[in-house]
């Protein structure tokens, strides 16, 4: 393997490390756990508005957090420091929720907040550090090779610890409590251990001037600023990008809460895991299809069907009562959620100037890594308010409805591609 090859695979294997939080902890035990070992007792529409806030406060914290870090990562040599710094965060307190004793919501929903945003925080920098490993003609093919890693890596270690959940005897464990417990310690040292490659192997480009904490939080800033002026002086963008983050944040609001509003309807966990690992083995081949749907009828429109899908689905799921749904819920959104997440991103490429992707691209990042912001408390507060979590799903409805309306506001032929010379 020649020196090249070995620091893109060593960066590419972060995606599989920390794939692992994504998939077994957010999407997948997290929730559980919240709903029947931390606030076990409490009604399901109180957990499940718990839950919404838990992720919402997660994602604006890392929100509010992100200019400073991507100055960081655009100015100064601190990419794989940081990222190891964020990565340990995460890994720390990942497990220590299998600490946390029954009953604990607030401990738990504590750890779970600060093991979220390390896990953002890290992708920050690991992004940013893609420049620093690959040549520009294997961008694409690095970004690839990640993002195939991740998918692999995630879904193989979650399906490890469904069956150590099926079958807590085959692995020496007196209960299912201690076999989820064992699973947030076994993705806390799967993250940690993939991630000594890209320590190791990956070393950071440095910048053309050394450039001290303080000046480069104030350029990054600045940075910032004068993305926001060139972006809004692109209506096509402008518009789109409201749209993606209406409906990316229902999608993913969708992940983060399905197992909880499962629950909710009494369908058994077991059932529940065995759904998100049909979503996961079923996601990445339909994003290939769906690739191939929007090169035949275009983009735009593969996103809208993707979108009716979903606006499908979520009625589905209010109406719903036999646990064999769920299993059908989750390959409808196997079959759409990787598409729409692709067909967005090449109708950005389309609406944008090639000349100013990088940074155009850095904009679309920080919306769609920083979703799930309004969703889940709309989720959790709607629960509460009309007592149930039937009724609560249906708020994502406004958000599918609203992101599509705007999506079709948005006209690709009359984009601007030429580059504003000033702000």
């Amino acid at each position: 393997m020649t020196r090249n090859a070995k620091k893109i695979w060593s960066w590419a294997f972060y995606d599989w490390a920390n794939s692992a939080f994504a998939t077994t902890v957010i999407a997948g035990f997290f929730p559980i756990f919240f709903k029947e070992y931390w606030s076990a007792g409490v009604p399901a529409t109180e957990s499940t508005f718990r839950l919404g806030v838990a992720n919402s406060l997660s994602s604006l914290l890392v929100l509010a957090l992100a200019p400073v870090l991507g100055a960081i990562a655009d100015q100064g040599a601190y990419k794989k420091r940081l990222l190891l710094f964020f990565a340990g965060v995460g890994v720390l307190f990942t497990a220590s929720l299998a600490g946390v004793g029954k009953g604990d919501w607030p401990v738990a929903a504590t750890a779970y907040v600060i093991a979220a945003i390390g896990f953002a925080g890290a992708n920050v920098f690991y992004d940013a550090l893609i420049v620093s490993v690959a040549p520009p003609r294997r961008y694409e093919w690095a970004s690839s090779l990640g993002f195939s890693l991740g998918y692999l890596g995630g879904g193989i270690l979650f399906a490890l610890c469904v069956v150590m959940t099926l079958h807590p005897a085959w692995f020496a464990l007196d209960s299912v409590d201690q076999a989820v417990k064992l699973s947030f310690l076994v993705t806390a040292l799967w993250w940690a251990l993939f991630a000594i490659p890209l320590g190791v192997y990956v070393a950071e480009r440095p910048p053309r001037t050394d450039v001290a904490w303080a000046a480069a939080v104030r350029g990054g800033w600045r940075q910032l600023r004068t993305t926001v002026g060139r972006v809004r002086q692109y209506r096509e963008v402008v518009t789109f990008l409201l749209a993606y983050w209406l409906y990316i944040d229902a999608v993913d609001t969708i992940v983060r809460m399905a197992v909880d509003y499962g629950l909710a309807l009494g369908f058994d966990a077991k059932d529940l895991i065995a759904a998100l690992l049909i979503v996961q083995f079923v996601g990445f081949p339909a994003a290939l299809g769906f690739g191939w749907l929007g090169q035949r009828i275009g983009p735009k429109r593969g996103i809208s069907i993707g979108l009716g899908a979903y606006a499908g689905i979520t009625l589905w799921a209010f109406t719903m009562d036999q646990v064999w749904e769920f299993y059908g819920m989750a390959i409808a959104i196997g079959l759409v959620q990787g598409g729409v997440q692709a067909l967005s991103r090449s109708l950005y490429a389309r609406l944008i100037p090639r000349k100013a992707a990088a940074e155009f691209f850095g904009f679309y990042n920080l919306l769609g890594k920083f979703a799930a912001v309004l969703g889940p408390v709309m989720v959790g507060w709607m629960a509460v308010l009309s007592g149930s979590s039937r009724v609560s799903i249906l708020v994502l409805l406004v958000l599918f409805a609203a992101g599509a309306l705007l999506l079709a506001r948005v006209n690709i032929q009359q984009a601007d591609k030429t580059v504003p010379t000033a702000i």
